[in-house]
């Protein structure tokens, strides 16, 4: 039996588990099966031994696949499992008690057995129950921040029943140096051709993603920023992004803002006129919350954060993003809502936080990604949450004399979840209006059920969207976010708070200070073209 120590990044770490000479070992063979319709599954598995070592498995069939998975960040936020493919697996263990925890993608009940081996092999069935299916509803999901390889991700991806994957496979993290002879690309020779793992899980292999953290060499992080779905290899370096944005849309690829605390991140969103927004990003993790990531100094203190430096709590954290969106949204910033993980480089699984859109007419990778640029979707990194706005699904703009008409947006819908909620908030111009309590009623499949009916008043240029919450067994919180529907009343325009809008120009005059004798003047110069757009923004009114 093999025994496997963790990593942070690429430094190997000293064994936790010491490997020794062991003796009688037995197998542990399992089969895991769907509760309802008895196929065997394909699934993440977790196995941990009573000493705390954590475990992998590997399949029992030849035409099987497990793909094993570990990282780590910190001492104790720990990621280690194996997806294995649609087959019986095994580990050859020695005798004691194990944990196995069983789980796949989100639709899923988690199922956690103890099992003892002594002197025989043990032979163990375990029923997965689906409590939702959101493809019989018309829903798929994606993970747009992925850092796995090609060849790995059929295994993961089906395994966590993820039906869209976009790897960044262009990755580059120097400075001025194109994405084609990037220093971090993986499968960089893949044409931008659709990969079909089967009819509903596909991957599209051609995504890019700008990291910068040097500058000429030396040490100077402006941040990260994503091109999903374009045509052909990007051979522009960064900084500056304007012409970067622009190749972007010749090539109809989506521009993605990674985390909003990177230094730069701000600044993107005026300038490159950024299409997507990381609700869930890739410190959202199913294993302990661990972020000291770069902040910039200035906060406004109606986001009511933690000093970065002493970092986040998780919900602080999420706070902190949704705080972020809603600033942008009141600015006039329609951006829309998906998630990704990174998984491949942090500690978490692929799809843990996803992006959810609905499809009318069955699956199409196509329509897939004009969903998500429409906004017909939500984030989730736990519940189901199913909304509409005066009839209109998310992402919808009631425009013109119609949005004028509009007195009122009546949102309705149900959340649903595999554990009861916590709490359902309906959220206008940034700010929590309506407070719906929980009815987590019982459903036949085994998960909960809160239906939702208010009407909030609106007073002009308005956007609304719902959120949700779910609590855990062990206390975490998970949460789902839907986008937003807007009202544009063009003679009653939507103005931000002032501290919040405060906040933006802070951090490009920050930003200003801090690159004056790094940056070319071109390149500050986007900065300034940043500072002025919010500066425009607060003389036109604030709130």
């Amino acid at each position: 039996m093999v025994r496997f120590c963790c990593f942070i990044m690429t430094i190997a770490l000293p064994l936790l588990f010491a490997a020794g000479e062991l003796s009688a070992e037995t197998a542990l063979t399992v089969k895991v099966t769907d509760s309802a319709t008895q196929r065997v599954l394909p699934v993440r598995v977790y196995l941990q031994s009573a000493d705390g070592s954590l475990l992998h498995v590997r399949s029992t069939s030849p035409k099987g696949s497990a793909v094993e998975y570990n990282k780590q960040r910190g001492t104790d936020s720990i990621e280690i499992h194996t997806t294995v493919s649609a087959h019986p697996f095994t580990a050859d263990l020695t005798p004691g008690k194990y944990r196995l925890t069983i789980e796949r993608g989100k639709e899923y009940l988690p199922v956690t057995r103890t099992v003892e081996m002594g002197d025989e092999p043990v032979d163990v069935s375990i029923k997965l129950r689906r409590w939702i299916n959101l493809a019989s509803r018309g829903w798929f999901s994606g993970d747009t921040h992925v850092h796995r390889s090609v060849a790995e991700l059929p295994n993961a991806q089906t395994a966590e029943d993820l039906n869209v994957a976009l790897p960044l496979t262009h990755w580059v993290t120097k400075g001025y140096t194109p994405p084609t002879g990037g220093n971090k690309n993986s499968d960089d020779k893949l044409p931008a051709r659709l990969i079909e793992v089967d009819k509903t899980h596909v991957i599209y292999p051609l995504n890019t993603e700008y990291e910068i953290f040097t500058i000429n060499g030396k040490r100077h992080t402006l941040g990260a920023v994503f091109i999903l779905n374009h045509k052909k290899p990007f051979k522009l370096g960064a900084p500056p992004v304007g012409p970067i944005a622009a190749e972007a849309r010749r090539q109809g690829g989506l521009l993605e803002l990674d985390k909003h605390s990177w230094p730069w991140s701000m600044m993107l969103v005026p300038v490159m006129n950024v299409d997507l927004f990381e609700l869930s990003n890739n410190h959202v993790w199913r294993t302990n919350f661990h972020f000291r990531g770069f902040v910039a100094g200035t906060k406004p203190r109606d986001f009511k954060l933690a000093d970065p430096k002493n970092g986040f709590s998780e919900r602080e954290w999420v706070d902190f993003g949704f705080q972020t969106y809603y600033t942008l949204l009141d600015c006039g910033f329609h951006m829309r809502p998906t998630a990704g993980t990174a998984s491949g480089v942090h500690p978490v699984p692929l799809g843990f936080g996803r992006v959810y859109v609905q499809l009318e007419d069955g699956f199409n990778y196509e329509d897939w990604m004009r969903g998500l640029n429409a906004g017909r979707s939500f984030v989730t990194t736990g519940p189901m949450l199913f909304a509409h706005f005066n009839g209109k699904p998310p992402g919808h703009h009631f425009g013109g004399k119609k949005a004028k008409e509009n007195k009122t947006c009546r949102v309705t819908g149900t959340a649903e979840s595999g554990f009861p909620l916590s709490r359902l908030e309906i959220v206008k111009n940034g700010e929590v209006v309506q407070s719906v309590k929980p009815q987590s009623a019982k459903t036949k499949a085994g998960g909960y059920r809160t239906t939702f009916d208010v009407k909030v008043p609106l007073d002009g240029t308005s956007w609304v969207a719902v959120r949700c919450y779910e609590q855990r067994p062990n206390g975490r919180e998970r949460f789902a976010h839907t986008a937003p529907v807007h009202f544009d009343v063009p003679d009653k325009p939507l103005h931000p708070r002032r501290a919040a809008i405060e906040y933006l120009i802070g951090r490009m005059k920050e930003e200003l200070v801090r690159s004056k004798d790094t940056l070319r003047p071109d390149e500050l110069e986007e900065y300034r073209q940043a500072l002025r757009v919010y500066e425009k923004i607060a003389a036109d009114g604030v709130r």
